[in-house]
């Protein structure tokens, strides 16, 4: 719970009491604030109350570093402990705290501890030295202007930590910290954050910010942006917070470097002249103008800034700048700061510093392009080489282009000119656009240092890095009548900001770009992008329906509009050139990026493709062998990288185009694929090390290599064999509920007691609320409160409407269907009506997006969740009966299908899946179930084929699965029987004899419930209890899965005497006992049963990760145990198909009907 909730309440307890003193009762709620807080410390401060006297009496308490505790002593050498932290005074809340600060109390234990945090539990305020010494108020807090609020606000905790909680643990954390040495850049990072948060917080309580409208537009002019809704204010307020402390410690290093230099040196840094110091003009007048004390005080700022400007001056200098000036600036320093001042800012725009031996190795690899491609003999060094990186963030690309020319020119023997030519580079040709300040700021920065440490300074005032704050995705054309008023009013309010963007938009014009590369962000962030910006990717879209019938399709993340334009810059504008972009993989193969990989192959002559995996969707960060498989932005500094897979692509136009593509792919997975990368670049003939990709129209131009069989591609689609009735779209969707289980349970008597509850209007939503469901919490597009009104106008509880729910594979629980509007987040009316009549559908999905997958296919009766399978599974029915639009208009009718007088049935045939049946001699289609099936049993029968998936695993992967028909009625009827045999055995609502009922003795000794001691289980002793880490609960209370306890064993020998060896061939050499808890385990479970996966999901293991004991708030029952064992034979049973699986899809391969 929130430490604030915590001090709130027990301090609110206490008072209501009657019982306490004014003072000393109320020491525990104080302590264990600054206790909870001190621990989220490296190293940990704890607060001590009622300390011994050391000579200035006894102080309330006092704040110790716990590495200044002795380690295994008795406590009597204590007594001699300093408390490093400072003292603490402590007065009851009616005393006002100037008062108590200025007690002769308080002196003394200043004069002894130099530092003493004064409290009257409303009020904080530190006392410290100032530069001469003496005694000074630092930084105050206040929680209520007066005894009687204060009071009030703690009867009700939460919302009262709400208006303070991360302003108030900010300044506490400060107050612990204060007297602690500040020498890293990451302790630097962290105060400057703090206060950033601290000026953020009050700029957020002046919504209409009057002082900085001019400001506002001047930015939203110079930047091609409009600060719109209030995630546009959000924006410009981070904007702002950012351009005042990234200026101010800009400032601060720079007169840093200056003071280092002069006879006069400064003791202190004086923040209110850090305008002086800064020397790229635009970013001073920013500075000045937020900075101007009329501003600053209308916006509460200036003592905010007092404070920083205070930390700063406590900074040891010497000890930080040791570590900055060694380069590795950025992910000490930028990255603590982003992270910790605006983390929603910093995902939302995908913004993530990418590592050093990525930008290596992208650096390396254009610089050799440019000699192997495009005959530039000295690369990046030749002066005719303009590069841009158009989202530079910290400059970590540009600094290694330098640093790459550096290197060349010496190694051409430019002697004492080398570094002049650098610098004039860095100047003239190669540039940087940034959109954030704090990082545009970095940049400059970090160029400067670089060439600092050349011997080639920037001079000041007069000389500057191609380094520009500009958006990169306008200002490409000339304005329009429209935008050059803007640029007039700008050139009146701000000639500094017209004049930096005047220098941005000669390069986006007038500069021959020959190299785009860099690191785009991710995500585009709402109320900030301009017509011009979002129409970048229009071209990108042209023909997805019409051509391609893609329909549904996401081409506005960020990394797409900078793919358009760099394709633009070097197609249209240079003519020739080199793109080197690492981005989220989704542009290799997915569908809705067809149009675009279309131009990539128009556009350029050669491409690369160094896929870098650790998506944490498609692949689980997971290695094909199981492995753990980061992201590649996953490092010491940021642990957790990101969740998309990523590639660096790189493309080479050429002058005299080349007649035929050339497209290069390869994999890099694992812990180590950064290292991989970058000793992959002493290759001599780097092609070599690439799969070669053949990207065409029948598999949508994808970049990655087809691992297809031959004829894979003229098979039918599972669409083209499905009906297409314009009264009903056809696969199905998946239902979606998105109300935390609400609406699901694995009980139908909870869930029905509970969907009582929900639709009985004597039971008020107050008394709703105590339920704590999914159904009374508001989310994104659902407030319960009005759709539970509303569905009590348009429904009411009906038993009949509990049915039974496909979850997951093998997860069959219990849902409420009711189509009142935003109950479910999606229902599905029309699977609805399909599934009334006992239908069967078979499941799959348009493409994959695990891996692994395994089985893209699932059959089923019930009704089914769209996460069933990962990439949403859809439906294919048997038989169409008439759609929810045409036959039930009104409600109660879907829910009363016996109301229908007469039902039209037909199969779910396409025209072409009639004509080849009934060239078979295979009719009555539609009054026939058993014909109409035909085809979809079977297609179950080859997708449940392990050699079909090895052969044609990515064509599957691609999108839907492609089905070889049989030219005869008899290999179709085999075939078919054996997809029954499967349907069955996916069939979890209904026995299957020699399996799950009366089975084979091989079966009977599969997934055997077991009590380690050999004695018999007690479920009501908690002996069915999982509690062994399967599942836990993750973000957003979506469950996760856990490493759990599943010990790998041979098999016993009474186990081998019912096992032939050609069933161990199939089910793996060794099996696993899988355990509940430290007592009860299910044994023997064949490997790989245990493994196996459908639709992405480790089928067994994932129904456990659901039934751990704190998610499920229960033990097992005996039936799940039971469900479990059947579950793994039906697998098994799977599994010992095979077989006949292969041979039966290896007959039809060599007699396909031409469809």
């Amino acid at each position: 719970m929130n430490p604030l909730v915590n001090y709130f309440r027990n301090l609110h307890e206490i008072h209501s009491s009657q019982a306490a003193v004014k003072e000393t009762s109320y020491y525990g709620t104080l302590e264990t604030l600054l206790n909870e807080i001190g621990k989220t410390l490296k190293p940990r401060v704890r607060c001590i109350i009622n300390l011994r006297n050391q000579g200035a009496g006894l102080p309330d308490g006092g704040l110790f570093n716990v590495d200044q505790f002795p380690k295994n002593q008795e406590l009597e050498p204590f007594t001699a402990i300093f408390p490093e932290r400072g003292a603490i005074e402590i007065k009851g809340t009616k005393e006002d705290i100037k008062k108590i600060a200025a007690s002769e109390q308080v002196q003394k234990y200043w004069q002894k501890y130099g530092q003493v945090l004064v409290s009257n539990y409303r009020d904080f305020l530190l006392i410290g030295r100032n530069s001469q010494g003496q005694p000074v108020e630092l930084e105050a807090y206040s929680l209520a202007p007066s005894e009687a609020e204060f009071w009030l606000k703690t009867s009700n905790p939460s919302k009262f930590a709400a208006e303070h909680g991360d302003s108030l643990l900010e300044y506490l954390k400060r107050v612990l910290l204060q007297a602690a040495p500040i020498t890293s850049p990451a302790d630097v990072a962290w105060f400057l954050a703090s206060y950033a948060r601290d000026a953020k917080a009050r700029l957020e309580h002046h919504s209409d910010l009057p002082a900085l409208a001019n400001i506002r537009q001047a930015l939203e002019n110079a930047l091609g942006i409009k600060f719109e809704r209030e995630q546009g204010n959000k924006f410009f307020r981070s904007t702002l917070v950012q351009t005042l402390f990234y200026g101010l410690f800009s400032a601060w290093v720079l007169w840093h470097k200056q003071n280092l230099n002069r006879e006069d040196k400064e003791d202190k840094f004086d923040w209110k002249s850090a305008a002086h110091h800064l020397h790229v003009p635009m970013l001073a007048i920013l500075f000045e103008q937020i900075a101007a004390p009329s501003k600053l005080k209308s916006l509460g700022l200036v003592e905010v800034l007092n404070w920083t400007g205070a930390a700063l001056n406590r900074v040891r200098r010497e000890e930080f700048f040791r570590q900055f000036d060694e380069g590795q600036a950025v992910q000490y320093f930028y990255e603590p700061f982003l992270q910790a001042f605006d983390p929603d800012l910093r995902k939302e725009l995908g913004v993530w510093y990418t590592p050093p031996e990525i930008v290596r190795y992208m650096v390396a690899r254009v610089d050799r392009v440019l000699r192997e491609e495009l005959n530039i003999e000295d690369g990046l060094a030749n002066p005719d080489v303009y590069v841009l990186d158009p989202c530079c963030g910290t400059g970590a690309y540009l600094v290694e282009v330098l640093r790459y020319i550096t290197d060349t020119l010496q190694e051409n023997g430019a002697g004492a000119l080398a570094m002049a030519l650098v610098k004039k580079a860095a100047i003239e040709r190669i540039f940087g656009f940034e959109i954030l300040t704090a990082p545009f700021v970095v940049a400059h920065l970090q160029l400067g240092l670089f060439l600092q440490s050349l011997g080639v300074p920037l001079i000041e005032d007069s000389e500057r890095v191609g380094i520009y704050l500009t958006n990169a995705l306008t200002g490409w054309q000339p304005p329009d009548e429209e935008s050059k008023q803007k640029i007039q009013q700008l050139q009146l309010s701000f000639p500094e900001l017209n004049k930096e963007r005047e220098a941005a938009d000669e390069v986006k014009r007038g500069k021959p770009i020959l190299v785009i590369l860099g690191n785009p962000p991710y995500n585009a962030f709402a109320g900030t992008s301009p017509a011009e910006e979002a129409g970048l990717v229009e071209v990108y879209k042209q023909g997805l329906i019409s051509d391609w019938g893609i329909k549904k399709f996401n081409l506005d993340e960020l990394y797409v509009r900078f793919f358009r334009l760099a394709e633009r810059c070097i197609s249209e504008n240079t003519g020739k050139g080199v793109v080197c972009y690492i981005s989220n993989f989704s542009y290799l193969g997915d569908p809705s990026f067809v149009v675009m990989r279309q131009r990539f192959l128009q556009e350029f002559d050669r491409l690369w493709f160094d896929c870098l995996n650790g998506d944490s969707r498609e692949t689980g960060k997971l290695t094909p062998e199981g492995n753990p498989d980061p992201s590649v932005f996953s490092t010491q500094y940021n642990k957790e990288g990101i969740r998309v897979g990523t590639t660096i692509g790189l493309m080479v136009r050429k002058e005299v185009r080349n007649k035929n593509v050339d497209v290069y792919f390869r994999h890099f997975w694992g812990v180590a694929k950064r290292e991989q990368l970058l000793d992959s670049l002493n290759n001599q003939d780097f092609d070599a090390f690439y799969q070669v990709s053949n990207p065409e129209q029948s598999n949508r131009y994808s970049f990655r290599p087809s691992d297809v069989s031959s004829h894979y591609l003229a098979w039918p689609k599972l669409t083209d064999l499905s009906c297409q009735d314009s009264s009903l779209i056809i696969p199905l969707q998946g239902m979606d509920e998105d109300r935390a289980n609400a609406l699901i349970d694995y009980d139908q008597d909870i869930l029905s007691l509970r969907m009582q509850k929900y639709f009985d209007k004597t039971t008020d939503w107050d008394e709703f609320l105590t339920l704590k469901t999914g159904l009374s919490r508001d989310s994104a597009s659902f407030d319960a409160k009005t759709v539970r009104k509303k569905a009590h106008q348009l429904d009411s509880f009906k038993e009949n409407n509990l049915k039974r729910y496909n979850f997951r594979p093998y997860d069959t629980r219990w849902c409420y269907i009711t189509l009142a509007p935003n109950v479910w987040k999606r229902v599905r009316p029309d699977l609805y009506v399909q599934y009334t009549y006992k239908n069967l559908f078979l499941l799959s999905r348009s493409k994959g997006v695990a891996q692994p997958e395994g089985i893209p296919f699932l059959f089923t009766q019930s009704l089914f969740a769209r996460d069933c399978m990962r990439g949403h599974a859809v439906a294919f029915p048997m038989l169409i009966y008439p759609s929810a639009k045409h036959e039930a208009k009104k409600q109660d009718k879907l829910f009363n299908v016996e109301s229908y007088t007469t039902v039209k049935t037909k199969a779910n045939l396409s025209e072409k899946s009639r004509q080849y049946l009934n060239e078979l001699g295979i009719n009555n289609l539609d009054e026939n179930i058993e014909n109409a099936s035909l085809i979809w049993l079977h297609s179950l029968a080859i997708g449940y084929s392990p050699l079909y998936l090895r052969e044609n695993a990515d064509g599957i992967r691609q999108d839907f699965p492609r089905i070889p028909l049989p030219n005869s009625q008899e290999l179709l009827i085999k075939s078919a029987q054996l997809g029954q045999a499967i349907a069955s055995l996916l069939d979890t609502e209904n026995p299957v004899i020699g399996v799950t009922k009366k089975p084979t003795p091989a079966l009977q000794k599969i997934a055997l419930i077991s009590c380690t001691d050999g004695g018999n289980l007690n479920p009501d002793k908690g002996d069915l209890i999982i509690n062994v880490g399967w599942g836990h609960g993750g973000k957003n209370g979506v469950t996760m899965p856990g490493k759990g306890k599943a010990i790998a064993r041979q098999y016993t020998t009474a186990e081998m005497s019912v096992i032939s060896p050609e069933m161990r061939k199939l089910l793996g050499t060794t099996t696993y006992d899988i355990y509940l808890n430290d007592r009860a385990y299910w044994q023997n479970i064949p490997a790989r049963v245990w493994e196996y996966t459908i639709g992405g999901y480790q089928v067994i293991k994932k129904w456990l990760s659901y039934r751990e004991e704190k998610l499920l708030g229960r033990g097992l029952t005996i039936a799940e145990v039971q469900e479990v064992s059947e579950m793994t034979r039906r697998i098994t049973a799977i599994i010992l198909l095979e077989s006949d699986l292969d041979d039966n899809y290896q007959n039809i391969k060599t007699a396909v009907y031409s469809f």
